[in-house]
C-alpha cells in the first residue's frame, strides 16, 4: 500500500533529530499493509549492516531487530542446541508466504505487539531480553515478557529503537514442547503454549501467548501437578486479559490454553522421568 503522507525516507545511519511523524522502517510488512496517516518520515534500518544472528562465545544468541524470519530459520537449522527445533516451529507459526518470510523482521513482530506474534512466543519462552536504544544513546534491557505489555502495547518510548533480542545459553539447552491452535487451517494463532524444561535443575516454564493480550511466562522449580498448573494460569491471567477478536472467543482461548498446558506438563514430566 502506498503511504501518501510520507514525504521522506531517511537512512538510519545518518543521525538526525527524531520528530513527530517519524517511524522506524524494518521489513515494512506491517507499515505498508494499511494506511498510516500519522506518518511523515520513515527511518530506514535496512542498511545498518547489523548481523542477523550472532552466536556469542558464552553461548548466547543475539537476534538483530532487522533479522528476517527466513534468516532466523536458516540459522536455527545449523544451531546445535536442544531448543533449536522450537525456533522453526515458531517461524512456521506465521503461516505466511515466502515474500513475508523474506521481508518480515523479528523486531517488527515484537514491536507490533500482536498477541499472535510468534516471535514474541519464541523469545518470551526462551527467556529473551530486549536491548533498547534511545535517541540520546542510552541503553536499557527489558525482558520480552515486560516489553510486550498488552495487545498492540509495548514498553518503548518515543523514538526508542529495539536493537536486538538475546537468548541466554541455558534456555537453549532446555527441552521444549509446543502447542498451537487456530480456528482455521491457515489462520492466525488463537492459542500458543510453549513448555521449557531445564535439565540442570528440573524447573519448568510454561509460556502462554496468542490467547492472552500479553505473553505470560510461569516458572515452577519442579513440574507442578495438574491442579497447581491450572491454578497458576488462572492467577496469572486476569479475566480481561484473555484476548477477544474474530480469531477466537476468550472462553475458547482459555479452554485451549488449559488443555495445551496440561498436555505439555505431561509430555515434559515424562521426559524428565
Amino acid at each position: 500500500m502506498d503511504l501518501n503522507t510520507v514525504v521522506e525516507v531517511r537512512d538510519a545511519r545518518v543521525p538526525s533529530p527524531w520528530r513527530p511523524g517519524d517511524a522506524w522502517l524494518g521489513g515494512g510488512t506491517y507499515l505498508f499493509s494499511e494506511p498510516q496517516p500519522h506518518l511523515r518520515r520513515l527511518v530506514d534500518l535496512s542498511r545498518t549492516g547489523w548481523p542477523p544472528v550472532r552466536l556469542h562465545p558464552d553461548g548466547s544468541v543475539e537476534i538483530a531487530a532487522t533479522c528476517t524470519i527466513a534468516e532466523l530459520s536458516r540459522f536455527a537449522k545449523g544451531l546445535e542446541a536442544e531448543a533449536a527445533p522450537l525456533v522453526e516451529r515458531c517461524c512456521r507459526a506465521f503461516l505466511a508466504s515466502f515474500k513475508i518470510w523474506n521481508m518480515a523482521t523479528v523486531g517488527g513482530n515484537l514491536c507490533n505487539a500482536l498477541p499472535a506474534g510468534p516471535m514474541i512466543s519464541l523469545t518470551a519462552a526462551l527467556d529473551g531480553e530486549c536491548l533498547l536504544l534511545s535517541q540520546d544513546g542510552a541503553r536499557r534491557r527489558v525482558p520480552v515478557t515486560g516489553f510486550v505489555t498488552g495487545a498492540g502495547r509495548k514498553d518503548l518510548a518515543e523514538g526508542e529503537l529495539l536493537r536486538s533480542v538475546t537468548l541466554p545459553p541455558r534456555a537453549q539447552a532446555c527441552r521444549t514442547a509446543f502447542r498451537q491452535a487456530s480456528l482455521y487451517g491457515l489462520g492466525r494463532s488463537g492459542a500458543l503454549v510453549i513448555g521449557v524444561l531445564d535439565p540442570l535443575d528440573g524447573s519448568l516454564a510454561i509460556t502462554v501467548t496468542a490467547s492472552t493480550v500479553r505473553p505470560v511466562r510461569l516458572w515452577f522449580p519442579l513440574p507442578p501437578g495438574p491442579d497447581a498448573l491450572r491454578a497458576a494460569i488462572g492467577s496469572a491471567v486476569a479475566d480481561d486479559e484473555w484476548f477477544d477478536d474474530i480469531h477466537g472467543l476468550p472462553e475458547w482461548r482459555r479452554h485451549m490454553t488449559y488443555r495445551f498446558a496440561e498436555e505439555i506438563r505431561r509430555e515434559l514430566e515424562g521426559a524428565a522421568g
